[in-house]
C-alpha cells in the first residue's frame, strides 16, 4: 500500500518538529555568533575553552587539561605558548610535581574572559530572543543539566572538533547560497 504524497507544507512542520534539525539551527546560530567574539582569541574556541578553564581554577596540569579538553599535548604546547604571549595565562611550577606545570590565568586573562563571556550573553540572547527572559534562564538551565548528563556518560574528547566538523559540513551549503546570489 503507497502513501500519498505529503504536501510541502505538512513536511515542513514535521522538519521544524524534528529536535535534530531544531538543536542544528541553535549550534549553527550560536558558532557564527560566538566566532565573531572568540577571533582574536589565541587558537580560537579551543583558546576560550583553557582561559576559562585556567580562570576556574580547574586547569590543573599542561597534560590534565590537554586530556580534559580532548586536545593534543603538542597543540595544546603551541596553544599555551599562544596563550601566554598574549598574556592570559602562564604557566607556574606544579608543587606536586616540579616536572609539571600548572596552568593560571593572569589578571588580564581574568578580564579578558569576563569581556568575552558578557559578549557572549549577547549572542546567547540573540539567538534565544524568541524567548521571554525567564524561558531563556529555564532552557539554560534544563540544556546545561541535560548536556552534564551526556557528558558524564559519554565525554566528548573534542568539543571544539565537533564545532569545527559542523561549520565544515556546513560549508558547502554556504557556497551554493552564495553563487546562486551571483
Amino acid at each position: 500500500m503507497t502513501q500519498a504524497p505529503q504536501s510541502p507544507a505538512h513536511s515542513h512542520v514535521e522538519l521544524q518538529s524534528d529536535l535534530g534539525w531544531a538543536l542544528g539551527v541553535l549550534l549553527r546560530a550560536y558558532a557564527k555568533g560566538a566566532q565573531s567574539v572568540i577571533a582574536d582569541v589565541p587558537g580560537g574556541p579551543r583558546g576560550y575553552q583553557v582561559l576559562t578553564s585556567a580562570v576556574d581554577g580547574c586547569a590543573a596540569t599542561q597534560l590534565a587539561l590537554a586530556n580534559k579538553l580532548g586536545i593534543d599535548r603538542t597543540v595544546m604546547t603551541y596553544l599555551l605558548d599562544d596563550l601566554e604571549k598574549a598574556g592570559v595565562i602562564e604557566r607556574q611550577p606544579d608543587p606536586a610535581d616540579r616536572r609539571a606545570r600548572r596552568i593560571v590565568a593572569t589578571e588580564a586573562g581574568r578580564a579578558t574572559l569576563c569581556e568575552l563571556q558578557r559578549k557572549l550573553r549577547h549572542v546567547e540572547d540573540r539567538v534565544l530572543g524568541a524567548l521571554p527572559e525567564d524561558e531563556r534562564a529555564q532552557f539554560r538551565a534544563l540544556l546545561r543539566s541535560v548536556a552534564v548528563s551526556i557528558d558524564a556518560h559519554d565525554p566528548l574528547d573534542d568539543p571544539c572538533g565537533a564545532i569545527e566538523a559542523l561549520a565544515v559540513q556546513d560549508e558547502p551549503v554556504r557556497r551554493r547560497g552564495r553563487n546562486k546570489a551571483q
